[in-house]
């Protein structure tokens, strides 16, 4: 994998840049939609690539090795030809899924036990096996398992966890560095920083994933509760540490608004269930605000979903349609939604990218928070 930096914005730590793969190139800043089990919900692949634009997916360690197993999915050629997409692939380790199993799991040094959630059965994940797995899955670009912290989480908790995070860390990367990828394609693995909200164990934990000059970094264990201004906070800290002329991903976050303050902060890369989620739920994001679909108020307005759209069906479909679909719980509903949504957000990060490149990202940023933060 390589990074070219392309533009930095002059009036925040905002910028452009390209990530190169053996499976295409990604511009960034970008947000890649959240394919958990190998799929978008909803959204086919076709429909991925051609109308909500999107340059890379993410897929869950957790939930593939569940289901439906490593085995099968190198029996298919790797998770590019499982589903077949022909764009880069991100995997996320599973550290997330199974801090939320937390009635369901036990942390200690060797790694995390857990019970399934689909029939109950035992596991263990390490270091060690969860770089193979991801190495069988064949993502382009694959996470280190970490342990995420909760929000609040108590200082002691909070260090004990980020060292053995960094531990944990040394051990991926002897495993990733003493093998290969099984399917031709080069594969590159990121660290993840932890340290809850402390600015002081975010600084350690920065200064220490930096160390192991990684192609690229990642951030994890925010967007977990803490409020806004926290998670800026502690990606500004981090962000000063990690290293300028490699990529950094934000894990899990967020919303529309989140997306735009923390491009400013100087991160290169998102992901998050949220546009999807939200949009079976009859959430719209447009560029003038929030529509809750659901609302009486939208029962007989058969203007276009979003006058200025980003999606085909924004032009193709009425907000009335659209609502009396979400409505009766149909699938089609909820298929528009989240082509609307992920469209959407596809479209404000490349844009911002736009911005950036053009020398006008500050003003541009200040106007669209007011308008993304209006409820229509």
């Amino acid at each position: 994998m390589d990074f070219k930096l392309e533009k930095k914005d002059s009036e925040s730590k905002a910028r452009a840049g390209v990530i190169k793969t053996d499976h295409g190139e990604i511009k960034t800043p970008i947000f890649m939609p959240v394919g958990t089990a190998a799929t978008v919900k909803g959204v086919h692949q076709i429909e991925l690539k051609e109308d909500t634009k999107a340059q890379i997916i993410l897929g869950n360690t957790y939930h593939l090795y569940l289901r439906p197993g490593v085995e099968i999915i190198e029996n298919a050629g790797g998770l590019h030809k499982f589903m077949n997409w022909d764009k880069p692939l991100l995997t996320d380790s599973g550290g997330y899924q199974v801090y939320s199993l937390s009635e369901r799991r036990k942390i200690k040094e060797e790694g995390a036990t857990f019970s399934s959630h689909i029939d109950g059965s035992k596991h263990l994940f390490t270091p060690e096996n969860v770089m193979d797995i991801q190495r069988t899955i064949g993502a382009d670009i694959i996470m280190a398992f970490d342990e995420c912290t909760p929000y609040p989480c108590e200082y002691k908790y909070a260090k004990n966890s980020m060292h053995m995070t960094h531990r944990w860390l040394k051990r991926c990367c002897e495993q990733f560095d003493s093998t290969e990828s099984k399917y031709g394609y080069s594969q590159t693995l990121f660290p993840i920083v932890q340290g809850s909200v402390y600015k002081d164990l975010r600084k350690q934990s920065a200064e220490k994933i930096a160390s192991f000059e990684r192609e690229g970094n990642a951030i994890g264990g925010l967007s977990v509760g803490e409020p806004d201004d926290e998670m800026y906070e502690m990606c500004e800290i981090v962000t000063d540490i990690l290293p300028e002329d490699k990529p950094r991903y934000l894990m899990g976050v967020g919303t529309p608004l989140n997306l735009l303050e923390n491009i400013a902060l100087g991160i290169d890369m998102f992901d998050c269930v949220m546009p999807t989620r939200n949009a079976r739920n009859g959430m719209l994001f447009t560029k003038k605000g929030t529509i809750n679909i659901k609302n009486k108020k939208w029962a007989d307005d058969f203007s276009i979903i979003d006058s200025d759209g980003t999606s085909y069906v924004d032009s193709y479909y009425s907000k009335a349609y659209l609502r009396h679909l979400i409505a009766s719980k149909e699938i089609l509903g909820a298929q528009i939604a989240t082509l609307h949504n992920l469209s959407f957000y596809i479209w404000l990060v490349g844009e911002a990218r736009e911005q950036i490149i053009a020398g006008t990202f500050y003003n541009w940023k200040k106007k669209m928070v007011k308008q993304l933060g209006q409820k229509l």
